[in-house]
């Protein structure tokens, strides 16, 4: 990642928690659409954690960006394939091909870097891109704008007692399976996104 070391470090604390918790919540959940969306946002907050590392630290080129790449284009293609017994919730599977999809693009923008003969230092250059193209990332970056915003909306309610009313579940439901636990968790997924791409 391109920038401030302190916000490669920060990024790489968030994505890697949400990657940890949804890693519980999908050991908690019954065979399922619910385990299988589960263990797709703990592979992209884990991916994010280590693609987030400052490049100062750990440059993972040239081996790291083809991995990232094809490690994310099967989990794009997954989140397309159907579901049996329902297709889950067709909303988080658009979502998860778009940011597995944007995973994608950021490893190979890092290729293009690589190829290009750019020497990264881990700090950001005002008004120059590493790599990438600037009118996807625009769009990319406008897509998880709007997706923040959405997710963090939906969680104001369960801030303000209405949780069980979002389907908490009974008294005595798990940490992990708590709805508004998740949603945060996707709110900062989407954050973590968001600045990662903004870096690139």
């Amino acid at each position: 990642m391109h920038g401030p070391p302190l916000i490669g470090w920060l990024l790489v604390a968030l994505c890697a928690a949400t990657g940890g918790y949804c890693l519980s919540q999908m050991r908690g959940e019954p065979p399922g659409p619910g385990r299988r969306i589960a263990g797709a946002e703990a592979l992209m907050g884990w991916g994010m954690a280590v693609m987030a590392v400052p490049s100062t630290v750990l440059d993972p080129r040239p081996w790291g960006p083809p991995a990232f790449a094809a490690v994310f284009a099967v989990a794009a293609v997954r989140a397309l394939l159907p579901v049996p017994r329902g297709a889950g919730i067709p909303g988080h599977r658009l979502h998860h091909t778009v940011g597995a999809l944007a995973m994608v693009y950021m490893a190979l923008a890092m290729m293009v870097g690589t190829t290009g003969g750019h020497h990264h230092t881990g700090e950001m250059v005002p008004g120059r891109m590493a790599g990438g193209v600037p009118l996807l990332t625009g769009a990319l970056l406008l897509y998880f704008a709007v997706y923040v915003i959405r997710s963090g909306l939906r969680l104001v309610p369960m801030t303000d007692g209405a949780v069980d009313a979002a389907g908490a579940g009974p008294p005595g439901t798990g940490w992990s399976r708590r709805p508004e636990l998740r949603h945060a968790c996707r709110l900062s997924m989407g954050i973590g996104m968001f600045a990662m791409l903004l870096a690139l």
